[in-house]
């Protein structure tokens, strides 16, 4: 079973009464409930939760995906966590960074750029396109499908090259994105999607929700191999070390 953790800021929730009536409980509480299947064992962290924002203890040791979203709050994040997180990740945890936690410390850490975009929040219309349908994360989706209100998130996005890009967006507004993208750090898998502004009805969206399902799978650690990286190894093979001098 994988054990999938859910981060959310949780504040928007709150103080916005668009945001409450989509998401009551918060976004990471409905992903949790509309999420949840027989392989996933599911729990929730948030900003506030805790010193630590719900991630302390053994919480990211023992994730196998780490899902997150955030949009106001990345600079109240400590650095110590964003940094555990980036670790977990070369380590081999999946990370699946949700809408504005592009600029998230943890996803611009790894990432290594300005991870920059062209925006505007007008709720226009947008069409997502799959543009590498063979891709696990693309099993089950629609080649293209709408979305009838979303913050508009355009090109040029200052990320790395992406190791696969698989969804584009179209904007009403004439606007285009590299909304789905994958990039491998180390041991870790880290696919980025962009829809999920907290005032739409993205986390609602059938299609939207089974792309982050696949993405969990698509993001789970690979079996845990016997080594660790930068430790002193004896030889396999006997041989008489003088030959070599």
């Amino acid at each position: 079973m994988l054990k999938v953790t859910i981060w959310n800021e949780f504040l928007h929730e709150k103080t916005d009464e668009r945001a409450k009536a989509l998401y009551p409980e918060g976004i990471h509480e409905h992903l949790a409930k509309v999420l949840q299947a027989p392989d996933l064992e599911i729990r929730t962290a948030y900003l506030d939760q805790d010193e630590d924002h719900g991630l302390g203890g053994d919480v990211l040791d023992s994730t196998d995906v780490l899902l997150w979203w955030g949009h106001m709050a990345h600079n109240k994040v400590k650095d110590e966590v964003a940094a555990k997180v980036r670790k977990r990740v070369r380590e081999g945890m999946g990370f699946v960074p949700m809408h504005s936690a592009h600029m998230s410390k943890a996803f611009v850490g790894l990432m290594g750029t300005a991870c920059t975009l062209q925006w505007r929040e007008i709720g226009e219309k947008a069409r997502i396109w799959c543009v590498n349908p063979g891709h696990p994360i693309a099993q089950g989706v629609p080649l293209t499908f709408p979305l009838e209100s979303e913050e508009m998130y355009g090109e040029v996005f200052h990320i790395p090259a992406p190791d696969e890009l698989l969804f584009i967006t179209w904007w009403q507004g004439g606007n285009v994105f590299r909304g789905g993208c994958t990039f491998r750090r180390g041991l870790g898998k880290i696919f980025y999607f962009h829809p999920g502004h907290e005032t739409c009805p993205s986390f609602h969206n059938e299609n939207v929700l089974k792309i982050l399902s696949n993405a969990i799978r698509w993001a789970a650690p690979a079996e845990p191999r016997d080594f660790r990286a930068g430790d002193w190894v004896e030889p396999l093979e006997e041989f008489r070390p003088e030959k070599l001098r």
